[in-house]
């Protein structure tokens, strides 16, 4: 009799700290900022922030780069330094695989199951994350104290840590790209008219961002910010309010209700009143910290959906936000965005079905405007679901970085065990990978179907011949 247990991926403990807080002997604790899980000793933590420390300087003497990661048998542990003198300690636990045979118990670690490259990414995004609610950690203490800091980090990772799927982390979270809506000349021109005329009727909006189906149309944000405000809008703000939607917490704002026999429209906010009734009841709108000609700063975000159209407004922060202006913005987004919804909604329907007609599956990113596309993952990256195996997808990983490293334009093509194709291939800031299965075909003729899915659905991008 044998049987078989897998274990995943976890977070072992994730840890902040200052090198140059309690240096004397007896105040080392001063140094920690942030310790998950919060139930862990002192002693305990106290020696994972020595250790690291040592490591960090024992590091500094051979190269000038600082440490990244530390391997071994049960964990991998990465380093990351967002500021001067703060660092991020994030340890992952190794996948492992439990067989019991025979009365005996044989365990197998799956290092290559963490990789460096995705993990590391992954660790910077929880930064990034924190400086887009909190603002840098140099900003909370000029304004504030260390005890600060620490509630503030406190506040925000005793959640976010919660939301982290680490056995789920793969090549898109290397790119962290946007997934862009093409859209033709005039539905653009009307969008960008209807910006405009928002900006302008709204002096207190900095900054506008328009989605359509959780994809960008426009944006007036700098590419960093926006980024991670993507990141944040689709993997957590905009699927926490479709879930609340199902449950039918939400109650439709008064404005969309028949009024007369006609609906006036279908606008409600997401961020901000759960319904124009209640006067007394602003709602939930988070400050998001944004980078600018003026360095950090600092607005309202408020989130308004018609239908799948979503428009993000940066309000500027001194800005009191009341319930009139919250009915002035329902009253001239809802009609108009209901509106431009409806244009939308036909042609990307058109694009959705045409999308669904490629066979191949394939990951697509440029980094010059951070624009995504993929077919591998199921909904974009709604959900875990992929669509082809994790071997494969652990692969294109290997193939990512591998290409990174050369730092230079170049192709790979990889036959697997299984008799797949996969390709991987980075040309002018722009990477492409693509799974092929044909099982008889020869390298030249999987070279020219990779050619013909650019020519179909890439068009107007260049790759290498």
């Amino acid at each position: 009799m044998s049987s078989t247990t897998k274990c995943v991926a976890n977070l072992v403990n994730f840890f902040i700290y200052n090198a140059e807080y309690g240096p004397k002997e007896g105040e080392e604790h001063k140094k920690i900022l942030y310790y998950y899980p919060s139930d862990t000793d002192i002693d305990t933590k106290i020696k994972d922030v020595g250790l690291c420390e040592a490591i960090v300087k024992f590091t500094e003497t051979f190269s000038e780069k600082p440490c990244h990661s530390i391997h071994s048998q049960k964990k991998r542990q990465l380093f990351f330094s967002p500021e001067k003198d703060f660092w991020m300690i994030m340890t992952v636990s190794i996948p492992f695989t439990t067989k019991v045979r025979d009365g005996q118990t044989y365990t197998d670690y799956h290092e290559e199951d963490i990789q460096d490259s995705i993990y590391n990414l992954v660790l910077e995004q929880s930064y990034k994350m924190f400086k887009l609610f909190m603002g840098p950690f140099t900003g909370i203490l000029e304004k504030g104290s260390v005890q600060t800091l620490k509630q503030r980090f406190d506040h925000f990772y005793s959640r976010y840590l919660l939301t982290l799927k680490l056995n789920c982390c793969d090549i898109l979270d290397v790119f962290n790209g946007i997934h862009f809506l093409p859209l033709d000349k005039n539905s653009y021109l009307q969008i960008q008219c209807f910006i405009n005329l928002l900006e302008a009727n709204f002096s207190q909006v900095k900054y506008t961002a328009f989605l359509y189906s959780d994809q960008l149309v426009w944006s007036g944000l700098e590419q960093e910010d926006m980024r991670i405000m993507y990141r944040y809008l689709t993997t957590s703000l905009f699927p926490s309010y479709l879930e609340q939607e199902l449950q039918g917490s939400q109650t439709p704002p008064v404005s969309s209700r028949q009024a007369g026999g006609v609906s006036l429209h279908y606008g409600k906010f997401i961020t901000g009143p759960p319904n124009l009734v209640d006067t007394a009841n602003l709602g939930k709108v988070p400050r998001v910290f944004i980078k600018s000609d003026a360095d950090i700063e600092e607005c309202h975000l408020v989130v308004y959906r018609a239908l799948s159209a979503t428009v993000c407004l940066l309000v500027d922060s001194t800005f009191q936000l009341t319930f009139d202006f919250f009915k002035k913005i329902d009253s001239f987004l809802g009609p108009n965005l209901s509106s431009l919804a409806s244009d939308i909604s036909e042609q990307y329907s058109k694009r959705q079905a045409s999308a669904n007609e490629t066979q191949y599956k394939y990951i697509y990113f440029n980094h010059m405007n951070l624009a995504q596309k993929t077919t591998v993952h199921a909904e974009g990256r709604k959900s875990a679901n992929i669509t082809i195996p994790n071997d494969t997808i652990k692969l294109l990983n290997d193939i990512n970085a591998d290409l990174t490293k050369k730092g230079e334009d170049g192709e790979t093509i990889i036959k697997t065990c299984s008799d797949c194709w996969v390709v991987g291939k980075k040309s002018d800031q722009r990477e492409f990978y693509v799974v092929i299965n044909q099982r008889n075909a020869n390298l030249i003729e999987i070279n020219e179907e990779v050619k013909k899915l650019c020519a179909n659905s890439f068009s107007n991008i260049f790759f290498l011949d």
